[in-house]
């Protein structure tokens, strides 16, 4: 099946360093292709050392200019970011959905989120205050905050754009000048950030994006001794390697890695809500979201009728070519995505029982296609309950009580998200409290509140953004101490 291939689909994608777009140095380039037909579509630049090199040397320039601007000024262009990003929505998502396989509603969404996030933290970097501090009437101490840097922001090819809007917001209302890398699975949307940030009068390079393989771009840039901080997004593995290689140079990490969320639902719990929400959470998107309730906990008096129903739910999902707008799941991003998530299918085939899915969809011969699958009656040791699959497959197993759930909760390396549903809210928050994550919705699917704390525990990352946690992560914090009375040190050598 050939995808319906957007207006205006660049055939050679750039880097952009210095206020220009750029080759790479050495001339190499790499093919992308669309997930439906796994053909070529373009040739993006394959960035190397010398690449990154440019690009921080660019963004080391800009550095004084956009850090001296005040946060107003800075709130202005990141306000009309956003105004950039939805003039351009209905491109931004045909771009999105043609490269990642993302069905075009939920790519859509995506844009209207990018462009929240740069209205949000326009808000925030002008309403925040510094902290003052008096001991009495003998002195008073007060924090400067002051620009990192250079930001490295290394992103995801899952909902890439959107992603990169979360990194880049914070890091220009910091006053931080950067270098994205992109994935190299989907880097078309990053293509539109050029047009956007110049005609919002992002100075020359403030932004500047190098493309290119993770080993060889994302490497160089984590590498650079004048890049003092990284955001990254991916799996927990490049995470581990991230951090050993800033190990040398002691740089700042803020890294969101994988998850294995689970989903607890007890007895009394809405069921349809419920079920509601275990569907969307673990199947939009195409299931390749870091925060998939991808573990479904059932207490057993509901757990058989539960496992019936969502297995229904599953086989009913509409699976087809992302350009539909009826489309509820699409293509997967990669050929080398795709074999990985059916070979965890054939895995869970010998550790728990398919009620669901499993195969490929019969009117959809070609491409990336999974018929959302469900496992039943799978054990806390197998391995698609203990890995993350980052595809639309969920394990579902039973508990007997509150303790035997949150055991099960936490019996994987991860700790991102968690899901509890219940009606005796007092349980909700023993069990949100007990559960080892960054995050919990209680009697609620995923819905964020962009002035929160987002992140993991245990396996499934370091540190946090969000809100003022992304300012404070793209600022050093001085404080300074001033005396108001007079100075009385013990004197030491005084005595003669």
């Amino acid at each position: 099946m050939s995808p319906t291939c957007p207006d205006g689909l660049p055939r050679a994608i750039r880097h952009w360093i210095g206020g220009a777009a750029a080759d790479s140095a050495d001339g190499c380039t790499f093919e992308v292709t669309d997930p439906v037909s796994n053909t070529p579509y373009a040739h993006a630049a394959a960035g190397g050392r010398p690449d990154v090199d440019r690009a921080v040397a660019a963004a080391r320039s800009a550095f004084p200019a956009w850090s001296a601007l005040g946060n107003r000024a800075r709130a202005t262009v990141l306000t009309r970011i956003a105004d950039g990003i939805e003039a351009r929505e209905e491109r931004l998502a045909a771009f999105e959905s043609y490269d990642s396989g993302l069905p075009i509603t939920q790519a859509r969404g995506q844009a209207r989120r990018a462009a929240e996030n740069f209205r949000y933290f326009a808000d925030v970097v002008v309403a925040l205050g510094e902290e003052a501090f008096r001991q009495g009437q003998e002195q008073f101490s007060y924090v400067v905050r002051t620009p990192i840097g250079v930001a490295g922001l290394i992103t995801p090819w899952n909902t890439p754009f959107m992603l990169e809007s979360w990194k880049l917001a914070p890091a220009l209302a910091s006053g931080c000048t950067l270098v994205l890398k992109p994935a190299e699975w989907t880097p078309l949307s990053a293509s539109l950030w050029p047009e956007i940030l110049t005609e919002a009068g992002v100075p020359a390079g403030v932004v500047n994006i190098v493309h290119g393989i993770g080993e060889e771009a994302g490497q160089a840039l984590v590498d650079h001794p004048d890049v003092p901080l990284i955001s990254f997004t991916g799996s927990t593995d490049t995470g581990r390697h991230i951090a050993r290689s800033s190990a040398q140079h002691l740089k700042t990490l803020s890294m969101e890695l994988g998850g294995k969320s689970p989903v607890v639902v007890f007895a009394d719990a809405d069921l349809e809500t419920a079920l509601d929400s275990v569907v969307f959470g673990v199947f939009s998107l195409n299931g390749e979201r870091c925060t998939a309730g991808s573990r479904v906990l059932v207490e057993r008096p509901l757990y058989e009728e539960f496992s019936r129903r969502l297995a229904e739910r599953a086989k009913r999902v509409t699976v087809g070519p992302p350009s539909d707008p009826a489309t509820e799941v699409g293509a997967l991003v990669h050929p080398e995505h795709y074999a990985r998530v059916l070979d965890y299918v054939d895995i869970g085939r010998k550790e728990g029982r398919l009620v669901a899915g499993g195969t490929r969809p019969a009117h959809l011969p070609e491409g990336n296609y999974l018929q959302p699958t469900v496992f039943a009656d799978v054990p806390p040791d197998a391995r698609i309950f203990q890995e993350e699959i980052f595809g639309p497959v969920v394990a579902v197993a039973p508990f007997d009580n509150e303790s035997e759930a949150v055991e099960l909760a936490n019996a994987t390396q991860y700790g991102l998200a968690a899901y509890v549903w219940t009606s005796d809210l007092r349980r909700g928050h023993r069990v949100a409290h007990a559960v080892e994550s960054g995050m919990v919705w209680i009697n609620s699917h995923n819905v964020r509140d962009l002035r929160t704390p987002f992140g993991g525990v245990k396996a499934s990352g370091v540190g946090r953004e969000g809100g003022a946690h992304s300012v404070d992560f793209y600022t050093e914090s001085k404080i300074v101490h001033v005396a108001l009375g007079e100075v009385r040190t013990p004197r030491f050598g005084g005595k003669r």
